[in-house]
C-alpha cells in the first residue's frame, strides 16, 4: 500500500512518499504553508498524483509522550485536513506518528550523505516527512532474518 507522509511546521510542510509495497519512504516535496485551504488542496492534488491509500502525519509528542500545545496544534491540523479531503472525495486513513527527533535525524543523514547547508534547509523538511513515513513503514513490516543455509561440507 502506497502511503503519504506529511511533517508539518510553521511555514513549510515536508512530503514523503512509500513505494507501492510500502517498504521504503522516499522525500517527495516541501509544501510553502500558506492558507489552510491552499495547504490541503496541494496535499490533496499530491495524494492523487502518488495514489496514496493513507496519510501518515508527524505528531510531535512530548519526551513523555504526551501531546503538548505543538502536538495539539497538529492533532487540530490533521483534523480539518482530514474533512477536507473528505469532502474532496479522498476519504482515507489519516495516522498520528510520533515524530520525535525526526527533525535531528534528518539533518545527519542530509550531512552525513554530503548535502551542502544550502540544500539541507530546503530539503530538511522533506526528508523529516520520510524518517517520519520510514519509522510508521518499519513497525508495520520489521526486518526478518533470511533463511540460514546449511553449510554442506
Amino acid at each position: 500500500m502506497k502511503l503519504l507522509a506529511l511533517d508539518v511546521g510553521e511555514r513549510r510542510v515536508g512530503v514523503a512518499v512509500s513505494d507501492a509495497m510500502g517498504l521504503i519512504a522516499t522525500p517527495l516535496t516541501v509544501v510553502r504553508r500558506g492558507s489552510k485551504a491552499q495547504d490541503f488542496g496541494r496535499i490533496a492534488q499530491l495524494l492523487l498524483e502518488q495514489g496514496a491509500e493513507a496519510l501518515v502525519v508527524g505528531h510531535p509528542v512530548d519526551e513523555d509522550g504526551r501531546a503538548g500545545p505543538q502536538a495539539q496544534r497538529i492533532e487540530r491540523y490533521a483534523a480539518a485536513l482530514q474533512e477536507s479531503l473528505a469532502a474532496e472525495g479522498l476519504d482515507l486513513p489519516l495516522i498520528l506518528w510520533d515524530e520525535r527527533m525526526s527533525t535531528q535525524q534528518a539533518g545527519q543523514v542530509m550531512s552525513a550523505s554530503g548535502h551542502k547547508a544550502r540544500d539541507r534547509k530546503e530539503w530538511i523538511d522533506a526528508v523529516a516527512a520520510a524518517v517520519i513515513l520510514q519509522e510508521y513503514l518499519d513497525v508495520q513490516h520489521p526486518p526478518t532474518a533470511a533463511p540460514v543455509e546449511p553449510i554442506e561440507s
